[in-house]
């Protein structure tokens, strides 16, 4: 029987739209996102490198653009965050050991309390027994070192614990751990159906 569950952020509480980020860098003369970018974004989520690095690496790729549109280009990703998946994730707080793992950064972060307070991120953050952001504990999904974390931190049985996540690559890495899973599909799936699918 499931007792814990590890949720993941992006695309199952707060909405995304990454196309509009990628739209905002080819407005600002980026015409690719290269391999050297992808490097630069993986030290970042992982907090190797600093705001500013990471934003001045970008720039380095569009020196026309300055780093007031380059933020604001990273940043278009970010949708809303509807109430109703709070709500019903202060309801499953009250019967489950909850816990967030998301691959983010600090910049994504900063800007999501900003734009919805700090009442709001407040009763999010208190939902969870511990927030995991990848930029904080130098970890990301599917690295299992990331999982391993939340497992020696907590003393969680894999076999008891639910890991929701949109992408396929992280709940096979959980899976290969012996965690339940479920794959949320983007578009088609809301987090607030997690009883209705049959998955706890």
């Amino acid at each position: 029987m499931i007792n814990t569950i590890i949720f993941d952020f992006g695309d199952i509480f707060i909405n995304l739209d990454i196309q509009a980020t990628t739209t905002a860098f080819k407005k600002l003369g980026l015409k690719e996102w290269n391999d050297e970018l992808r490097d630069l974004n993986l030290q970042f989520e992982t907090g190797k490198i600093t705001n500013e690095n990471f934003l001045l690496g970008i720039q380095k790729h569009i020196p026309n653009s300055n780093i007031k549109d380059i933020d604001a280009a990273w940043n278009a990703v970010l949708l809303d965050f509807p109430l109703y998946r709070l709500e019903f994730l202060q309801l499953l707080s009250k019967k489950y050991r909850l816990f967030l793992l998301s691959n983010t950064d600090s910049i994504h972060i900063e800007t999501f309390e900003s734009n919805n307070g700090i009442s709001f991120y407040s009763d999010f953050y208190q939902c969870f027994e511990k927030v995991y952001f990848s930029f904080e504990i130098g970890l990301r999904k599917p690295d299992l070192d990331a999982f391993k974390h939340l497992i020696n931190n907590h003393k969680l049985d894999p076999k008891r614990t639910l890991f929701v996540d949109d992408k396929k690559e992280n709940t096979d890495a959980a899976a290969e751990l012996g965690f339940q899973v479920w794959n949320l599909q983007v578009g088609e799936d809301d987090v607030i159906q997690l009883f209705d699918k049959n998955i706890i």
